[in-house]
């Protein structure tokens, strides 16, 4: 795998960072209420990444105080703490602008935030990639602009749930193209095999169009019109596993979109890439590190 590691220059001054005009006790808790929990780092590089990290532990302990959030400390980690909001933070941030539709998940007790914290800061890690290349390039992607566990209906009372949505806008010149992404995030807790099934999800919510509710109705279309103007990439992150395994695993990815007729259909209309959580910190998710499930060479996730 060829990796381009080359950064543009010219494009550094823009990056996008949420506004010191709004208190950032708000912003904690709001991101919070989003992405469901997140360590005192990640809170600190995603939203005040220019102030020193005390700035925003000395917030956090402030609404700790308030019974807004409660945290917990992993094991084996050098005593880091992991923020969620408390069944009163949750109830607080409910009817937020910028969370509406957002349904709260408060946690309600240490235990129940130790079972959901791999995956959720996994996932949130994976974040912070975007809005690190965001920032270096001058593109818009910021903390509310990535939703965890999104879920969409297809049918007979299935559905597919995304591990996040992700919203970025790519500025070029004058030029803004906005991009959206279902993004899956493998931690090698499943089988390949049902990893590579999730494809067929996506395959289904695509051709998915709900039935007409009375006989003379008129089909509604495509469900997910009623969510995005085109149908979202689908990007799967690899991590926890051996570069072997998760090499394998990108190969049946393939072998699924090649041999399965309605992924296949999927690819000939929407880019579907693959990719390490350990190559996109290294290089970018603007590098050429993103494998295409329906073949050819490495390229960004934009690219593909």
């Amino acid at each position: 795998m060829v990796l381009s590691t080359a950064q543009p220059t010219d494009r550094t001054t823009g990056g996008f960072t949420p506004s010191p005009m709004e208190p950032l006790k708000h912003q904690l808790l709001a991101t919070l209420a989003q992405h469901r929990m997140a360590s005192t780092h990640q809170l600190h590089i995603l939203l005040r990444p220019d102030r020193s990290r005390q700035a925003v532990s000395e917030q956090l302990n402030d609404l700790f105080g308030e019974r807004l959030v409660d945290s917990v400390v992993l094991p084996q980690s050098h005593r880091t703490r992991v923020w969620y909001l408390t069944p009163n933070g949750a109830r607080l941030t409910r009817d937020w602008p910028a969370l509406r539709g957002r349904p709260p998940y408060p946690i309600t007790s240490a235990t129940a935030a130790s079972l959901k914290t791999p995956h959720t800061l996994t996932v949130l890690r994976t974040h912070l990639v975007f809005v690190a290349d965001a920032r270096r390039r001058g593109d818009e992607h910021g903390h509310l602009d990535w939703t965890p566990e999104v879920f969409h209906s297809i049918g007979d009372g299935e559905r597919v749930v995304a591990d996040a949505v992700m919203h970025y806008t790519l500025i070029e010149g004058e030029q803004r193209r906005k991009l959206r992404a279902f993004v899956e995030v493998d931690r090698a807790t499943m089988s390949s095999g049902r990893l590579a099934a999730k494809l067929i999800g996506y395959a289904r919510l695509w051709a998915y169009e709900p039935q007409p509710l009375g006989r003379r109705a008129k089909s509604p279309g495509l469900g997910w019109l009623g969510w995005y103007p085109v149908f979202p990439r689908v990007l799967v992150v690899l991590t926890g596993a051996s570069r072997r395994t998760m090499d394998n695993r990108i190969h049946d990815l393939k072998a699924m979109t090649a041999h399965h007729p309605l992924v296949a259909d999927l690819a000939c209309e929407v880019p579907l890439g693959a990719v390490t959580l350990d190559d996109l910190e290294e290089h970018g998710p603007s590098s050429d590190v993103w494998v295409p499930l329906a073949g050819g060479a490495c390229r960004p996730w934009t690219g593909l």
